[in-house]
């Protein structure tokens, strides 16, 4: 059954429970008895069908199933478009007019391979690879932004039993060295931009031969002239003269077992140096099969999934393999090309493609939110009451559980579905915490809205919330390949005793648990127990309806100057939902009683603040550094606390506007889009000492 066949509303349709106690456990002190997902409280389910115990398995599976399908779409670039302005921007201190460069893109449509030309292209891969030199069990380096070719290189390499090891593309010098030289990477696939941050790495990684460069980029000739110069000993070529290789010398496959290495995946060191995660390809396909027990009643042919988050994470691949092993097609799309604002005598990635499934974190999720207010706000009195009362009487309608929501659906929130392209049934948050109010916006105005959790470490298994038991207080089920249960955390007050509900830290077990990580035997100590659970870090609790709740981190508890706790994420989460707000970070300093606040600005947004108060600036670049503006964004955060139930000590005291956006590209976020916080507050260091001054 297809979500196409089921109106998916945003509410709650099945009965619970969603998670039940592991029968004839003993209860440990200071633990809760396991839970399970009903579906796996038998025995844990870790293949999502018989003959599927490889990633290899599910491709060749695809292949032989969906045949003819439409299986990988991509676009191509056509031309770039760029443009200089003149911008106001402080400068040591004194308002200077500097040029700043905006770049568009024009692209073409979507172009797609089949599931037969998509498996043959990944076995000329492999046996191109193979030609080369390369044989079972060497490990091939993924150094490049998501796309086909890198998902086509991940299977190529399975089907010739090599393990890949992956690094996010804005990992810089530093951080590729560590994982190419702890890996004995023998191959390197990467986007052509990223050949001279190459040439370093390779003093120190001399098991490196072969460099294979993505042609879904230009490449800059002189770049790997420079390469080759550095290093006389490496074989350079293009994925096409690799598949060409393959072509030309075909070779039989040779799959791996269930307990043969997949990937080392290295995370993406928000909080600390990167860590090597190796999975078994029994783990991966377990996450699979965990997620498909939740979501492939809802999915299959006929779906469409955009695909745009780094592959290099685990969230985004297991889910890429388990939408290929649905017979869905995957459209790949950047971050940067996803809106029609981006791009130049064409449609963005979202409009071109349509995709009936969408997923994002929440930094995405506020932006349409944000960017639909907007253009509602800007109406005509009749436009915005018409809008706000329909999303007020849908909301009423669904739980109160009367008919009528459909229509609203079809006449009010019509063209806001459309600037999703359509077609969307469903859309998933991951990375982070989204707000209440943001998932309830996106889910009653454009499509339901559910939550994922998990981590680099369980293959993204922790929570996925089915869609016909929607809630906006939860994360969702227990996939049913993991088992999870609350540990005691005694320094802040959460106890598997607690009334009315059970906390605790969330300890995760199962096919899709790390074993150990790379060479890091320290850290695998600290981080996993002798019977195979694995310590999240995340304080949880689980509600009446047996869904899983995360509130709390534990490296992001910090107790403030009155003995008190605030939990960092859960603040930033409520705080990010303000109109003004594009990206937040809050900081509480062990020393002062309340939190400060860093935030990015939206600009659209900022610039009415700054009319309101009657305050002149052109941009970003001139407005942040107003005071009146500051204390103008301080009173709409302090105001959206409250309004979001915080605590007198969780009311930001300081607002700090940064005067550009935060990228991976600047170390300010990763390329999960999670915060790096030392670097935010080493840059903003001044700021912040001034913010807690002036309080």
């Amino acid at each position: 059954m297809s979500l196409k066949n089921i109106v998916v509303q945003p509410k709650l349709v099945k009965k619970p429970p969603f998670s039940v106690e592991v029968p004839g456990i003993e209860k440990v002190e200071g633990e809760t008895i396991p839970r399970r997902h009903p579906l796996s409280v038998n025995g844990l389910i870790e293949r999502p069908a018989e003959n599927i115990g490889t990633i290899y398995d599910i491709l060749h599976h695809s292949a032989a199933k969906y045949g003819n399908a439409k299986a990988l779409g991509s676009r191509t670039l056509i031309k770039t478009h760029n443009e200089v302005k003149k911008v106001k921007k402080m400068v040591d201190g004194e308002q200077q007019e500097v040029d700043k460069k905006w770049t568009y893109f024009e692209l073409s449509g979507y172009e797609y391979l089949s599931y037969h030309e998509y498996e043959k292209l990944a076995l000329q891969l492999g046996a191109g690879y193979r030609k080369l030199g390369m044989e079972a069990g060497d490990r091939i380096h993924v150094f490049a932004a998501t796309s086909a070719h890198w998902l086509a290189t991940s299977h190529a390499a399975a089907s010739q039993s090599m393990p890949i090891v992956t690094a996010y593309d804005t990992l810089g010098e530093e951080g590729l060295k560590h994982s190419l030289v702890a890996t004995k990477a023998k191959a390197i696939f990467l986007d052509p931009h990223l050949l001279p941050t190459l040439i370093n790495p390779l003093k120190e990684a001399k098991d490196v031969q072969y460099v294979i460069w993505n042609t879904q980029n230009e490449v800059v000739q002189v770049n790997v002239d420079n390469l080759k110069k550095a290093h006389p000993h490496l074989t350079i070529m293009s994925f096409e003269e690799l598949q060409k290789l393959g072509e030309a010398n075909p070779i039989d496959v040779v799959p791996p077992t269930p307990d043969d290495l997949c990937c080392i995946m290295y995370t993406s060191g928000s909080t600390g140096p990167p860590k090597g995660v190796p999975h078994k390809h029994k783990a991966v396909v377990a996450a699979v099969a965990g997620a498909s027990a939740i979501v492939y009643p809802y999915l299959g042919p006929g779906d469409s999934l955009l695909a745009y988050l780094p592959l290099a994470h685990i969230f985004e691949y297991v889910f890429e393999n388990a939408v290929l092993f649905w017979g869905a097609t995957l459209g790949y799309g950047n971050p940067k090309t996803l809106s029609d604002t981006s791009v130049r005598n064409c449609k963005g990635d979202i409009r071109e493609m349509k995709p009936t499934v969408l997923i994002g974190v929440p930094a995405v999720w506020e932006t349409i939110k944000k960017g639909i207010v907007a253009k509602v706000n800007s109406g005509s009195a009749v436009t915005r009451n018409l809008f706000w009362g329909a999303l007020w009487a849908k909301t009423n309608l669904l739980q109160m559980g009367l008919p009528g929501s459909g229509v609203l659906d079809a006449v009010v929130f019509k063209k806001v579905k459309e600037a999703t392209g359509g077609r969307l049934r469903i859309c998933l948050n991951g990375g982070g915490p989204v707000s209440q109010d943001t998932q309830r916006f996106i889910s009653m105005a454009i499509t339901p809205m559910i939550n994922g959790y998990g981590l680099t470490e369980t293959c993204a298994m922790g929570a996925l919330m089915d869609p016909l038991a929607w809630t906006d207080s939860a994360l969702g089920d227990i996939p049913a390949a993991i088992e999870i249960k609350l540990v005691d955390f005694a320094d802040a007050g959460y106890f598997s005793t607690n009334k009315p509900h059970p906390q605790g830290e969330i300890w995760i077990r199962g096919a899709p648990v790390l074993e150990h990580y790379w060479d890091n035997e320290e850290e695998t100590k600290a981080s996993i127990t002798a019977d195979g659970w694995f310590m999240t870090g995340d304080i949880g609790e689980f509600n009446n309806n047996g869904h899983l709740m995360i509130i709390d981190r534990k490296k992001n508890l910090v107790k403030t100057l009155n003995g008190e706790y605030i939990a960092i994420e859960k603040l930033e989460s409520i705080y990010r939902s303000t109109t003004v707000v594009a990206n937040i970070c809050v900081y509480a300093d062990q020393q002062k009683t309340k939190p400060v606040a860093i935030i990015v600005p939206a600009e659209p947004a900022l610039k009415k603040l700054a009319e309101r108060i009657g305050v002149k600036g052109d941009g970003i670049e001139d407005l942040s550094h107003n005071r009146q503006i500051q204390n103008a964004v301080l009173k709409e955060l302090q105001q959206a606390g409250r309004q979001g139930g915080l605590s007198g000590i969780e009311i930001v005291e300081g607002a700090i506007l940064a005067d550009e956006e935060w990228t991976p590209q600047n170390g300010m976020v990763t390329s999960a889009q999670k915060l790096n916080r030392k670097i935010i507050l080493k840059k903003y260091q001044k700021e912040v000492s001034a913010a807690y001054a002036r309080a």
